[in-house]
């Protein structure tokens, strides 16, 4: 009973899209107060139903109920809890229940907070919002419902691919979802304001907390997956460029570019058509990720889906979706002029620097990401594009951005001081020449770029503080003052100067790590020893273990630092009965300078065990520097002028006028 309580609250759902879709609009459009209205019931109760399809799906895994298909085909009664309940959203289809539940979310939010938005932009907006949504319930109702039904049950369920029973994959799709679903409404905005013709700094106002939350939850989920696939799939490494995890990277790209141009047209009110298509582009990046995973058009672990119906579907989905806001673009589009003048050597040419750089990123990424896919659908053969082909293209295009986004902060509004920006890094500036000497001599006159990137690092993380610390007066005025001032400052620059020094501590990660990585792969027995980056890795032996719902060999080492024993790591091999398949669970230990990271492989005939470990040196730095960027969006998240929409005029007809978007 409650799974068709389930589906039919989707159903339900449906209905709430449409009367959000379509009547807004209509009274956007006549003027109709009480149509435009509609959107705030309709949004709330297009919510609460999803939210009750969710339960009900939530339900049926966690008391393994296996009438229900997608239970059977995904959970196990020995499965953990936690995996049970991340089974709801570890499959086709409970993923797309839980990105139209976000996708209800955020348009829930707009309708609760959204007072200050005038009436036709709000109406318009979540009438976009509800149009995308009907596309989603419908793909959900006719090609993924989640509560098919298997008659007669069977007794026990196939349970969850042993991949994704990991923590990591347990949070890493909401987060992504989140991020994914979020730039949805930086499209209602956008598409919302080309029907009205105006786009101004209020829009820009109203745009960045959306965008801006987006872009913090895409980028702990991007963060989530990389690390996930370092520690579970045993191979040494963050980051394949998978199809896959480059579906998440693009929209991340772009999402980075519609942020700094938001900034533009609030600030400078120029931009207008540029930042527009860059909200219609991220979002469309997002809905082609929601494809490629979904189409079987690729072939990965992160894929949900292989058949090609859904895919059809969603490409149909993408097509109307996108072709018509792109349609609606071309024809709006030339009423958007662009407001005051700037010279190059400004802030805003250091952000259309960012923008240009970040575009031709999204496309080279794009490119190498499709091209194989059409290349083999059109019959001209397997093609394989990976990491030699971005990094010699990704990683060129990025550098600049690197360098600009230190300076571009010093620089003054319309028109800077290029020379007088240096003069106030040259700390900066120094720290990092020097860093690239002492790297390059220490290297031996080798590895040139690895010693710039460390430069580079060092340039991002120092710079990033020092306009803030001129801001404060560091060492010019007393400590109470420079409280004082700190406190006062906007969280926005708080959070651009952490965003930035992030960034720093993740190239600093990415570049040691991908340079100075050792590896060593061998054949062992018990009490064998293996020297590794200055420790010694001794092999212990093995044991026989049973988990909830696997079976593991897990071996022992003792890692040495000269007599001092460091660690001891018990990487498993681990087979799951109920699905029939294996996997490595590598053991690793991190300090904050490296990962000594061991895989324990299979036994041969003579009673060894191959094993591999690494040196990654580093490495920790790269999530950590991700989760910096991650927080210093957060505090500008957290701005006061980053609300949504203007202030509200006062009350009583003597109250003076409140500029839109104050």
């Amino acid at each position: 009973m409650i799974p068709e309580i389930g589906h039919f609250a989707i159903a339900l759902a449906l209905v709430m899209a449409l009367v959000q879709g379509i009547a807004p609009l209509v009274g956007a459009a006549r003027g109709n107060a009480t149509w435009m209205e509609l959107a705030r019931p309709a949004a709330r109760g297009q919510f609460l139903f999803t939210a009750l399809a969710f339960a009900c799906l939530t339900q049926a895994f966690v008391t393994s109920d296996f009438s229900v298909a997608v239970v059977a085909s995904n959970s196990h009664t020995l499965k953990p809890m936690l995996y049970k309940v991340a089974g709801v959203w570890g499959n086709h289809e409970g993923s797309m229940l839980m990105w139209v539940l976000i996708l209800t979310i955020f348009g829930l939010m707009v309708a609760e907070f959204g007072h200050n938005l005038p009436p036709s932009l709000r109406a318009r907006v979540l009438g976009v919002h509800g149009l995308i949504a009907i596309g989603f319930f419908a793909f959900i109702l006719f090609t993924s419902n989640p509560f098919d039904r298997l008659d007669p049950a069977p007794l026990q369920g196939q349970g969850l691919n042993p991949l994704l029973q990991d923590p990591g994959l347990a949070f890493h799709p909401p987060f992504l979802y989140l991020g994914y679903v979020g730039f949805s409404m930086a499209f209602s905005f956008a598409v919302a304001a080309l029907i009205e013709g105006r786009v101004d700094p209020a829009w820009a106002r109203w745009v960045r907390p959306w965008t801006l939350a987006a872009w913090c939850a895409l980028t702990v989920g991007i963060s989530l997956g990389s690390w996930w696939a370092y520690y579970e799939l045993g191979w040494g490494g963050w980051w394949f460029w998978d199809p896959v995890e480059n579906a998440s990277f693009m929209p991340w790209l772009a999402g980075t570019a519609l942020l700094h141009s938001s900034i533009v047209v609030e600030k400078r009110d120029a931009l207008k058509s540029w930042t527009v298509l860059l909200a219609i582009v991220t979002f469309a990046l997002s809905i082609l990720g929601t494809f490629l995973v979904r189409s079987g058009v690729l072939t990965s672990v992160h894929a949900f889906a292989t058949d090609p119906s859904r895919g059809v579907f969603i490409l149909v989905l993408l097509v109307m979706i996108v072709g018509g806001a792109l349609t609606l673009y071309m024809i709006r589009a030339p009423q958007l002029k662009g407001g005051g003048l700037f010279s190059p050597i400004s802030r805003e040419g250091a952000l259309v620097l960012n923008n240009l750089l970040l575009a031709t990123a999204t496309a080279v990424v794009f490119l190498g990401t499709l091209y194989p896919l059409a290349l083999d659908a059109v019959g001209g053969g397997k093609v394989s594009v990976g990491a030699p082909f971005f990094t010699a293209t990704f990683v060129p295009i990025m550098s600049p951005i690197l360098i600009a986004c230190v300076i571009g902060p010093v620089l003054g509004w319309k028109r800077g001081d290029l020379g007088a920006a240096l003069k106030r890094l040259r700390i900066a500036l120094l720290i990092a020449v020097a860093i690239v000497l002492v790297t390059w001599y220490a290297a031996s006159g080798n590895q040139v770029f690895s010693a710039l990137g460390l430069g580079v690092a060092a340039w991002l993380i120092i710079g990033s503080f020092i306009d803030l610390a001129g801001r404060i007066g560091f060492f010019r005025v007393s400590p109470m003052e420079m409280v004082r001032r700190a406190v006062n400052l906007p969280r926005s620059a708080w959070g651009t100067a952490f965003a930035h020094a992030g960034l720093g501590i993740f190239v600093a990660g990415v570049t040691a790590s991908s340079s100075w990585q050792t590896e060593q792969v061998q054949l062992m027995r018990t009490g064998d020893t293996v020297p590794l980056a200055g420790y010694s890795v001794t092999f212990e032996g093995v044991k026989e273990l049973k988990g909830p719902n696997y079976e593991a060999i897990r071996g022992s080492f003792t890692v040495r630092q000269g007599d001092r024993v460091i660690a001891r790591l018990s990487p498993e091999k681990r087979f799951y009965p109920a699905e029939k398949s294996q996997t490595t669970e590598a053991a690793i230990h991190t300090t904050w300078l490296a990962d000594i990271y061991t895989v324990l492989g299979d036994k041969d005939k003579s009673g060894g065990w191959s094993t591999r470990f690494y040196h990654n040196p580093l490495v920790p730095w790269i999530w950590a520097g991700v989760m910096v960027m991650a927080l210093g969006g957060g505090i500008s998240l957290t701005d006061r002028r980053l609300r949504v929409g203007a202030p509200r005029r006062a009350a009583g007809p003597s109250a003076p006028p409140v500029p839109t978007g104050a």
